[in-house]
């Protein structure tokens, strides 16, 4: 059984910083793809970032491009996402997913990860 634990979300104000972790259970954490979505009240899960199994590869939706950024420590069993200069858009609920996706056009797609994580809320105030 495969679990993900998010941590690190909190109330910000805007312009400020927040890293979250995300934890994962078992053996094979080094052979996923690991991915942070979120998904805003009223709106659809959208992809965030990424991170190739070999951490060489990452990935950022171009609102967070220059902003985020995404790293995993395969030792740990844990991926990153440091979010900097944040804004009141970025509040949502930031959810970790691991899979096994590959490719541009598969690893901002919510449907092809495996693994969630419960989700951990970030509010940026302005």
């Amino acid at each position: 059984q495969v679990q993900l634990v998010e941590s690190g979300g909190g109330l910000v104000q805007a312009g400020g910083s927040l890293s979250l972790s995300c934890a994962v259970s078992g053996r094979t954490f080094g052979a996923y793809t690991m991915g942070w979505f979120r998904q805003a009240p009223g709106k659809e899960r959208e992809f965030v970032a990424c991170i190739m199994s070999s951490g060489g590869s990452t990935y950022y939706a171009d609102s967070v491009k220059g902003r985020f950024s995404i790293s995993r420590d395969n030792a740990k069993s844990t991926v990153y996402l440091q979010m900097n200069s944040l804004e009141p858009k970025d509040t949502a609920v930031y959810y970790c997913a691991a899979g096994y996706a590959s490719g541009r056009s598969a690893i901002v797609r919510a449907n092809l990860y495996d693994y969630w994580g419960q989700g951990t809320q970030v509010t940026v105030s302005s």
